[in-house]
């Protein structure tokens, strides 16, 4: 995330602003993705920063936006994840993928968890165009894609049906998680994903089979 212009006596001191400007997004991360954008204020934010009121605004013009920036550094660390994956599986979409879904079955029952930052942020902003939203509908739309992308390269036999589904199990894991935790249905999300993935590409299978 970068930050806007500082003035001219905080550019004298380069040290100053960056520090000021991490812990107001770390602080920022922490309790928005714990308690919710709309249910903490400024006040609190800064408070626990330890800075100034002038001292965000002066890198973030509203909350709004101070909100957009913590979710655009939640939509990089997102895929962060999603990709680790590709790098232990160059080859291997399907052994990525489950990389990346065995990941979120062991948080999403684990005690405190609070589900996908960004899948919250569009739920507590259904207004379209505003600047959280777009973030989150961005990344959403982005992961749909993906999916759809690594079901075309695992051979199934309707690729957009299998992104979707795919897609559904993982946003379905990111809001179960937050309501029961260790025991709950996200044990079951790399079993069910394989399932449908074995279910799709057995049929592609079944219709390139030669007649005799």
């Amino acid at each position: 995330m970068k930050a806007a212009k500082t003035s001219t006596a905080a550019a004298a001191d380069p040290a100053k602003p960056v520090r000021a400007v991490d812990r107001i997004r770390e602080s920022a991360q922490e309790l928005f993705y714990r308690e919710g954008i709309r249910a903490v204020g400024v006040d609190e934010i800064v408070n626990r920063a330890g800075v100034t009121k002038p001292s965000l605004y002066r890198s973030f013009p509203s909350k709004d936006e101070l909100a957009a920036a913590y979710l655009r550094d939640y939509d990089e660390a997102f895929w962060q994840r999603f990709d680790q994956g590709a790098a232990e599986y160059p080859d291997d979409p399907r052994a990525q993928l489950r990389a990346y879904l065995e990941s979120l079955a062991r948080r999403a029952t684990q005690a405190g968890y609070r589900g996908c930052g960004l899948t919250n942020a569009a739920i507590e902003y259904p207004e379209i165009g505003h600047p959280a939203r777009v973030v989150a509908e961005t990344n959403k739309r982005a992961l749909r894609k993906r999916l759809v992308s690594i079901a075309k390269a695992i051979g199934a036999a309707d690729p957009e049906t299998l992104g979707d589904g795919l897609l559904l199990l993982i946003e379905g894991t990111f809001v179960s998680g937050q309501l029961f935790g260790k025991g709950g249905p996200g044990r079951s999300l790399v079993e069910v994903a394989e399932r449908l993935i074995d279910a799709s590409v057995a049929r592609a299978k079944k219709k390139i089979r030669p007649r005799n």
